[in-house]
């Protein structure tokens, strides 16, 4: 099983500041189109195939892999993707809360497992050690932040 866990603010020092709405419609863009926030080539199709007042259901190609993910979302707050199919299973969490200071910061938490590969196997350990290093989750918020600064400058957001 892998657990990997990252917070980082919303509005360091020096940075254009967001609103938590702000930030909230920055995540679900995300949610919606991933390529408009992963780096170039990543994700090369995401698409929404079906859509209720609480959820919505992409298939995207991200890193190679096909994938299909439930994804509900708990507004001003929390994004969930669940990984119907695709070489991970499992949840990915998205959340936006207030620390004890009273600053708004953004969380990424995971549980998955990877697909017909042996739990804690060395395929686990390593997507394990991607996840936690400066290339993981952490370095996805951080260029998720960034790209959502970009569309509100755009007056996209």
């Amino acid at each position: 099983m892998i657990y990997s866990s990252a917070i980082v603010p919303v509005n360091p020092e020096g940075e254009t500041p967001l609103t938590r709405a702000q930030a909230w419609e920055g995540l679900v863009l995300k949610a919606r189109d991933a390529r408009l926030f992963l780096p170039p080539g990543l994700c090369t199709r995401c698409d929404v195939v079906e859509e209720s007042a609480s959820h919505i259901v992409r298939e995207a190609t991200i890193a190679g892999a096909d994938l299909r993910e439930i994804i509900t979302f708990e507004p001003q707050n929390k994004v969930t993707f669940f990984q119907a199919t695709g070489p991970r299973e499992g949840a990915i969490i998205n959340e936006l809360f207030e620390g004890a200071d009273g600053t708004l910061h953004l969380r990424f938490y995971c549980y998955l497992g990877l697909r017909g590969k042996a739990p804690n196997g060395p395929e686990e350990r390593a997507e394990q050690e991607w996840m936690s290093g400066d290339k993981g989750y952490k370095s996805a918020l951080l260029s998720t932040l960034k790209r959502t600064r970009e569309l509100l400058a755009e007056g996209r957001l």
